[in-house]
């Protein structure tokens, strides 16, 4: 058991969704915003006065090292681009530093297993950032199933898209095997809320991609085969609409999240239903899942608990995407296991 009431984090890198996470740290009931560092000259200074201006006594780092030798940070939150996430993960944990690595965690396996056995070494918590999980909605979709509402479960689907505009355009920059492109970026969010109500582990992946010039894929879409008829339909673009949903299709009925990206004013809906003819939708509190997400990871650092998701659900997550991208690239089903 900690002594400490609030997890001193420092966030290593500049990016925007230093929008979402930096107040949500200052919000965190249990979380203080120590420093941020990024290695842009004045970056750090920068996102410090946009997203959190009233914060005077955060420090500034123009170097990512400097953060990680400062003796006041407990955790670290990492938003550096996605091929670098495997290195400065490890970099943070040999600081003996607790980190939260916004996802994709790494982008192979063999670097999630790394992580792994680091973090073990130095006992240190370390969890992807995914941080819809944390939303209420998500407990109460489970509760409905769990109920036996639409009996069992047989197909998951999973739909994200926005039209790319020209300040994320960098996205398709690089190609897959470098970390751009759909399906590192709203790709690795399609997979793992596809995977959420599957206990069993995925038998085989078969995926379809568009290709830009750099080799990143625009939109992709597949199925994931959990055996026994039990699928996963997953459908990811740059290149459509808004849209950040998943829809559970079971034995008496079916169930759909409507807004798996909620903002913190949001209402989320969840609509259901059942082959009897029953139907239903259900409105629920607005909720902010960046600083719950915070929450919950400081708590698990302050009093010793383990993580909603473990690095084995990364392992599993990275494991899907890396089958999906070799099955669009050599247009052959992959199996898993």
């Amino acid at each position: 058991m900690n002594n400490k009431t609030k997890l001193r984090w420092g966030i290593l890198g500049a990016a925007r969704i230093n929008e979402r996470l930096m107040p949500a740290i200052v919000e965190a009931s249990n979380a203080e915003l120590v420093a941020i560092a990024s290695r842009r000259p004045g970056a750090a200074a920068q996102t410090l006065a946009q997203y959190a201006p009233q914060q005077q006594q955060v420090r500034t780092y123009d170097n990512l090292d400097a953060l990680l030798d400062d003796p006041e940070i407990d955790a670290v939150y990492l938003p550096l681009a996605n091929h670098q996430h495997a290195e400065w993960t490890l970099r943070a944990i040999e600081h003996g530093k607790h980190v939260l690595c916004e996802k994709p965690m790494a982008l192979t396996v063999a670097d999630v297993d790394a992580i792994q056995a680091a973090a073990q070494r130095h006992n240190v918590t370390v969890m992807e950032g995914f941080m819809y999980r944390f939303h209420p909605q998500h407990a109460r979709v489970r509760e409905l199933i769990q109920s036996g509402l639409i009996g069992e479960v047989r197909s998951v689907r999973s739909s994200y898209s926005f039209m790319m505009r020209p300040a994320r355009i960098y996205r398709l920059a690089e190609s897959v095997e470098n970390g751009g492109g759909a399906m590192w970026d709203i790709g690795c969010y399609a997979i793992h809320s596809a995977r959420m109500f599957f206990d069993e582990p995925a038998a085989s992946v078969t995926a379809i991609a568009k290709y830009v010039e750099s080799g990143a894929d625009s939109a992709t879409s597949g199925i994931i085969d959990f055996g026994d008829g039990k699928y996963a339909h997953f459908d990811f673009s740059f290149e459509r609409a808004r849209r950040c949903e998943y829809e559970i299709i079971g034995t008496k009925g079916g169930l759909k999240c409507h807004n798996v990206w909620c903002m913190p004013g949001d209402v989320p809906v969840i609509s259901w239903w059942t082959e009897d003819g029953g139907q239903g939708e259900e409105r629920l509190p607005p909720a902010n899942h960046f600083r719950l997400e915070i929450e919950h990871f400081s708590d698990c650092v302050l009093n010793g608990n383990a993580p909603a998701l473990s690095l084995e659900d990364a392992k599993a997550n990275c494991q899907i995407i890396v089958a999906a991208l070799q099955s669009a690239a050599l247009g052959q089903r992959v199996k898993l296991g």
